[in-house]
């Protein structure tokens, strides 16, 4: 076995789906990664039509902001309304900086997703605790400039891990990519499909 030799294929899809037309806001990632996926595998058909990919991954991150309970012993209907917010990239450093004080002292549901061959798809959830920050240091991380291209505004795995006191679930997930998943899910397809990416 030589393993996976990926060529890297961007995107062109606008990612522009309105996030509030979905029921569960989970689906929403999820939408968004399969149309990439889509996009990117009708663009290879188109041209070479006699070699056609075997596997397209996409992938898409979102933070959302007040995350409710796995598991409590309260009712949700006792639950106090707390909308959840679509945290994605900030436009600006003040954007930014609205994303963070946000999250400052709560919790964020990272969520990717990740569509393959025959719009399979993972839905990886993590949770993120944050720190109660003072207002400066969230100031100067959001000075820093890091967080402007990431989803929900903070990189973990840089500067923004001071923003960071816990996570519950796949650290990986929260960086850009939940590999474990992911290669549980390969496996999958190769129980499914011995020959499949003839492995």
């Amino acid at each position: 076995m030589k393993g996976l030799e990926p060529d890297i294929v961007p995107s062109t899809f606008e990612e522009n789906l309105d996030f509030y037309q979905f029921p569960d806001p989970h689906e929403y990632p999820v939408a968004t990664a399969t149309h990439k996926a889509v996009e990117v595998y009708e663009k290879l058909v188109r041209e070479d039509p006699d070699n056609a990919p075997d596997l397209v991954i996409a992938a898409d991150t979102v933070v959302l902001t007040h995350p409710q309970p796995v598991t409590s012993d309260i009712s949700y209907s006792m639950l106090p309304p707390t909308p959840q917010e679509l945290l994605e990239k900030p436009t600006s450093k003040e954007d930014n900086m609205r994303m963070l004080l946000d999250l400052n002292g709560n919790v964020s549901y990272p969520i990717l997703t990740a569509p393959g061959y025959n719009i399979k798809s993972i839905d990886e959830r993590t949770l993120v605790h944050f720190v109660d920050s003072p207002k400066h240091v969230i100031e100067a991380y959001v000075d820093s400039g890091e967080g402007i291209d990431r989803a929900g505004g903070f990189a973990i795995q840089g500067l923004g891990g001071v923003l960071v006191r816990k996570i519950e679930g796949d650290y990986n997930n929260v960086v850009g990519f939940p590999a474990a998943s992911f290669f549980t899910l390969l496996d999958l397809l190769v129980d499914e499909d011995p020959d499949f990416l003839e492995v």
